[in-house]
C-alpha cells in the first residue's frame, strides 16, 4: 500500500499525510525536522506564519535538492494580516520567508478580524498564481459568513478532529463543496485514554502495529489529512508507517463508538478575539 492523497475541489491532489511544525523552534530544528520527513518521503508540511518556522521550512526544502512540484507546503495567515490589499502584502512577505514562488495552500488560521476582505485578496492569489488553493482553520460560528462571500469555496478546513471528535457533522456541512477536512490534534492533544482506548489495543494488536499507528490510519480512511508533529526521527518513521494495512469496515465501524463529542480546544470566540492583540513578527 502507498502513500494516499486526497484530491481537492480544484483538482489538485495534495498529499494526505505530512508533517505539522507547530511549537518546533526555527532555524536548525525546523530544518532537521523537515529533512528526516524529506528522506522517509513524506512529502507534505503544515506550518503557519504563527509558528515562526516558516524560514525553516523554506531552508529544509532547498537543502534536500526536491524539486518544488514534489513537496506540498501549506500554511496560514494571522488575523493581523487580514484585510484588502494588507493580506497580498503578507503572502509576498510568506512567499520571500518560504523561499518559493508559490505556495500549495493557503489557509485563514482564525476566524476573527477582517476575514472577508483577506480571502478577497487570497483570491487574487490564486489568479496570479502565488497561491494554488485556498482554506480555512478553526472556522465555526463565521464559517456562514464565509462561504457566502467566498467565489472560490474553501479547498480545506482545518480543525480539530479525532476519534473523539470525528466532525462528521462538519463534514456533512463541507461536502457540497469538496473541501476536506484536515486534522490538529489528531491523537486527542495526545490524550493517553484516547490512545489507550481498548479498542485501539486490541486492534494494534490484530495488525502488529502501535495504538498510535491505528488511530492515525483511522484518520487515512475517514478522508481526513493528518500531520502529527513530532522532533523525533523514529516516531516520525512510526507515524509514517501506516500505509501497509487497511482497516476493515467492522474495524471502522468499532471505532465509530467513540464518538462523544468531546473536544480538547474549548476557546469561545470572544476569547478568540484575543488573537487580535499578537502579531507575529515577519
Amino acid at each position: 500500500m502507498t502513500q494516499t492523497y486526497l484530491k481537492l475541489n480544484n483538482g489538485l491532489e495534495m498529499p494526505q499525510f505530512g508533517l505539522g511544525v507547530y511549537l518546533v523552534p526555527d532555524g536548525k530544528d525546523t530544518v532537521e525536522a523537515c529533512l528526516n520527513a524529506f528522506q522517509l518521503g513524506v512529502r507534505h508540511i503544515d506550518t503557519a506564519h504563527a509558528y515562526q518556522n516558516e524560514r525553516g521550512v523554506g531552508e529544509a526544502l532547498k537543502q534536500s535538492g526536491l524539486k518544488r512540484e514534489e513537496v506540498w507546503i501549506t500554511t496560514k495567515l494571522w488575523p493581523t494580516e487580514y484585510g484588502e490589499g494588507q493580506t497580498l502584502k503578507a503572502i509576498d512577505k510568506m512567499l520571500e520567508r518560504l523561499q518559493t514562488d508559490y505556495i500549495d495552500l493557503l489557509l485563514l488560521h482564525q476566524q476573527v478580524g477582517d476575514y472577508i476582505g483577506a480571502w478577497k485578496d487570497m483570491e487574487k492569489a490564486v489568479a496570479s498564481g502565488k497561491v494554488k488553493a485556498i482554506g480555512i482553520s478553526n472556522f465555526n460560528e463565521h464559517l456562514e459568513d464565509l462561504l457566502q462571500h467566498a467565489t472560490i469555496k474553501p479547498a480545506a478546513i482545518q480543525v480539530e478532529c479525532h476519534p473523539y471528535f470525528p466532525q462528521h457533522e462538519l463534514k456533512k456541512r463541507m461536502a457540497e463543496y469538496g473541501t476536506v477536512l484536515e486534522s490538529w490534534y489528531p491523537l486527542g492533544h495526545g490524550d493517553n485514554n484516547l490512545i489507550n482506548e481498548p479498542v485501539f489495543t486490541k486492534l494494534a494488536q490484530k495488525y502488529g502495529k502501535t495504538n498510535v499507528q491505528i488511530i492515525l490510519r483511522w484518520h487515512i480512511q475517514e478522508g481526513n489529512s493528518v500531520f502529527p508533529k513530532t522532533t523525533n526521527p523514529q516516531h516520525l518513521r512510526d507515524n509514517f508507517d501506516i500505509f501497509d494495512f487497511e482497516l476493515s469496515a467492522e474495524d471502522m465501524a468499532e471505532i465509530a463508538k467513540l464518538n462523544s463529542g468531546k473536544r480538547y480546544y474549548t476557546a469561545t470566540l470572544a476569547e478568540q478575539e484575543h488573537f487580535m492583540q499578537w502579531k507575529p513578527a515577519d
